[in-house]
């Protein structure tokens, strides 16, 4: 199983950030390697890793944002900051992104061992990725409707192929904000989501002691590697989106999504 951990762990960390789905990859190389359902534990641990590499990142805005948000409690003035504007259109899109990912967990839990299923993921972030070539940038300040917005696509990417990031940058690129916000805001949304994710999931394998019993040989290093790759993969995301060239992986996840049709037929 090392081998593999390691390799499911470079798996999450390239994809964990662009908009290819890293939940669609994961489900095709589980697939393909064999693994199936006993990596539940070890999936959540790769999103720990990568959402650690998401607060590193974005160390600077979150201690400024954080800053300007508390302020705000204070100083009316400060109210008019980006910090409390991020700040409770981040609450509101939690709260939004919360419920309606519980209600689908069970049934993205099971379209993740089909991969007729991935394929729509794919085929549909493809679909918005193409879109997204053809959204004129905006420069609104973001808004708590544009938080629920956001909120509400982050839920449905817990389905499949469907790319989180992909998904809620293209959410906020609709909403009018500019791509840097759009960025932004997209990683600053996903932190407490995987966070609650991670809760959650461990809660269902009996507690901490259950977690840890539950992950596989060299997690550890596959951990590692998810954090490094998604660092670098959260470099290059930015550098595509602020250049307005990150809509081209929709070519990608449209082969993709012909890559798992393929697939479940190959199995059968």
């Amino acid at each position: 199983m090392n081998a593999q951990s390691i390799m499911l762990g470079l798996v999450q960390g390239l994809t964990e950030f662009l908009p290819v789905s890293s939940s669609g990859h994961l489900g095709l190389a589980k697939a393909a390697m064999g693994v199936g359902d006993m990596t539940i534990a070890y999936d959540v641990t790769l999103h720990v890793a990568t959402v650690l590499a998401v607060i590193i990142f974005f160390a600077r805005d979150l201690i400024s944002l954080l800053g300007e948000w508390f302020y705000g409690f204070f100083n009316k003035n400060a109210r008019n900051w980006d910090g409390w504007r991020f700040g409770w259109a981040v609450i509101v899109g939690s709260a939004v992104t919360c419920p309606l990912g519980i209600m689908l967990a069970p049934y993205a839990e099971a379209a993740s061992a089909n991969t007729l299923w991935i394929s729509c993921g794919f085929w549909i972030t493809g679909l918005l990725l193409a879109s997204a070539r053809f959204i004129t940038e905006g420069d609104k300040k973001i808004r708590i409707i544009d938080g629920a917005f956001v909120g509400f696509v982050q839920g449905l990417a817990v389905m499949p192929g469907v790319s989180r990031s992909g998904t809620t940058i293209w959410a906020g690129s609709m909403a009018g904000l500019s791509r840097e916000d759009a960025f932004k805001f997209s990683f600053l949304l996903s932190v407490p989501a995987i966070v609650g994710a991670t809760f959650f999931e461990a809660r269902k394998l009996g507690g901490y002691d259950a977690f840890l019993l539950a992950l596989p040989d060299g997690w550890l290093q596959g951990a590692v590697i998810a954090f490094l790759t998604g660092l670098a993969s959260l470099l290059l995301l930015r550098k595509l989106v602020l250049s307005d060239r990150w809509w081209l992986f929709s070519v990608y996840c449209m082969l993709m999504g012909a890559v798992s049709v393929i697939f479940s037929l190959v199995a059968e």
